[in-house]
């Protein structure tokens, strides 16, 4: 059985795939950014609901990249892990 990597490694070296994957990169960041946010703090997302006042189901599509959060949800959430949130931008070349 193939693991993740190798199957992801041969689906990004195909152009087409690799292209679309790199529009979504800053997406991707930010859900793993999230989910370790969360797994540092030894956080389930049942907790992390809780203390945001939220469904267990909020967090679950926040961390799959579901729909569009506001940037007081990700206030929210990076407190709850008892983290702070930055912003920051790159230049595009």
């Amino acid at each position: 059985m193939k693991d993740l990597h190798s199957v992801k490694e041969k689906a990004l070296s195909d152009t087409n795939t690799n292209h679309e994957y790199q529009k979504l990169e800053s997406e991707f960041m930010l859900i793993n950014a999230l989910i370790s946010m969360r797994k540092s703090a030894e956080l389930t997302q049942h907790q992390v609901a809780m203390y945001m006042g939220t469904k267990e189901a909020n967090i679950s599509r926040l961390e799959r990249g579901s729909g569009n959060p506001t940037l007081k949800t990700l206030l929210n959430y990076a407190k709850a892990c008892g983290c702070k949130l930055h912003i920051g931008f790159d230049v595009i070349t």
